[in-house]
């Protein structure tokens, strides 16, 4: 009985810390799945917001010179890995995967802070957030390995508010093809990193460590008895965690990426959802599952009852390779199943580095 109030204190003080946040537009909810099987990882997102996030999806070969930001200091790397992403408003990358089997998602964060305190000195080079994911896609093949690099704590995210205002507060989750996942914040300006296996879900408020506190209180209910219900953050993450590790663990790899899709479509937002005083319950946009695997990329939008996909395997992904683009903010028609035949050479997206580059998606 102890132990059950105090997680129930615990977690009544992380809903109050939710409560207490100031309404946005957040909701995404990530999970891992993790079989026995060698390598039999999938990693599943939703993505919900108040408005439509045009996205295209791009193929990245090896090779490919980037810099953090366009101030005159600033961070250069050439990409290790080639990588699928995911880019919104062909501007950011949201997510992606690469060909190591390592998937990024950026889920919202309201209360995010990048900033260190007032009268700090700040040495950090600075790195847009348009270009935190692909950062990590392009440099590194394990979650240890982006963890060691991110905990130096060499940069910081400079954030550009997204076309229509909202603040790029944002919180990022990893995971390798062993199932090893990580999550990192900005809190205060100060970097928080939780690693691990068990760190199989995420969603947006409050941050991890609290979100952490509400699921373990549910976990006590026991989800075959009773799961929250609602859209809100941490109702999804107690049943994303519910349901995750109810698909078998010894199933094949094909039913498998099945329950997947069952998780992400059970914490998904239907169409036309809007609570005017609570608009941080918005309707799911589009869905992915990156099977680690066999380095295939599912993707479906909303408006597109269908899915279609992009297998890693199928492209030449050395250094000089053409970059390959499915253009489906301006697509002709609905892209179902393998999409390799409707992409077309690219030289790539240009990354946010100040507001006025997102005006044209006002």
């Amino acid at each position: 009985m102890k132990t059950s109030a105090r997680l129930l204190c615990t977690a009544s003080l992380a809903i109050a810390t939710l409560v207490a946040v100031p309404d946005r537009a957040d909701a995404c909810t990530r999970v891992v799945y993790i079989g026995d099987g060698p390598d039999n990882v999938i990693t599943g997102r939703t993505l919900d917001w108040k408005t439509d996030i045009p996205s295209n999806l791009y193929v990245f070969p090896q090779g490919i010179k980037r810099v953090s930001h366009d101030s005159t200091a600033c961070m250069t790397w050439t990409s290790r890995y080639g990588c699928v992403v995911n880019v919104g408003y062909d501007l950011g990358a949201t997510e992606g995967m690469n060909q190591n089997g390592l998937v990024v998602n950026l889920l919202y964060l309201p209360g995010t802070s990048y900033d260190l305190p007032p009268g700090t000195p700040d040495k950090r080079l600075p790195m847009s957030s348009s270009l935190w994911c692909q950062y990590v896609l392009d440099n590194f093949g394990s979650t240890a390995e982006a963890v060691q690099a991110l905990s130096a704590d060499q940069f910081k995210i400079v954030a550009p508010a997204m076309p229509g205002g909202s603040a790029t507060t944002v919180h990022m989750a990893i995971s390798d093809r062993t199932g090893n996942s990580a999550i990192i914040e900005y809190l205060d300006g100060k970097l928080s990193i939780h690693q691990g296996k068990q760190y199989q879900v995420l969603t947006n408020a409050p941050p991890y460590d609290q979100q952490l506190a509400v699921a373990e209180y549910w976990k006590t209910v026991g989800g075959l008895n009773m799961l929250p219900g609602t859209n809100r953050s941490q109702d999804r993450f107690s049943r994303a965690s519910f349901y995750i590790n109810c698909i078998p663990k010894d199933t094949s790899h094909e039913m498998a990426i099945a329950g997947v899709f069952g998780v992400i479509f059970n914490c998904s937002v239907p169409v036309g959802i809007s609570v005017p005083d609570q608009p941080e319950i918005s309707s799911t946009r589009w869905r992915s599952v990156a099977d680690q695997k066999k380095l295939i990329y599912y993707y479906g939008i909303t408006l597109n009852p269908s899915i279609m996909w992009i297998d890693l395997n199928e492209f030449d992904l050395s250094p000089g390779a053409p970059i390959m683009k499915l253009d489906i903010i301006n697509q002709k028609k609905p892209y179902i199943g393998n999409v390799i035949r409707d992409m077309k050479k690219s030289t790539g997206y240009t990354p946010m580095f100040h507001p006025s580059q997102g005006d044209a998606f006002k």
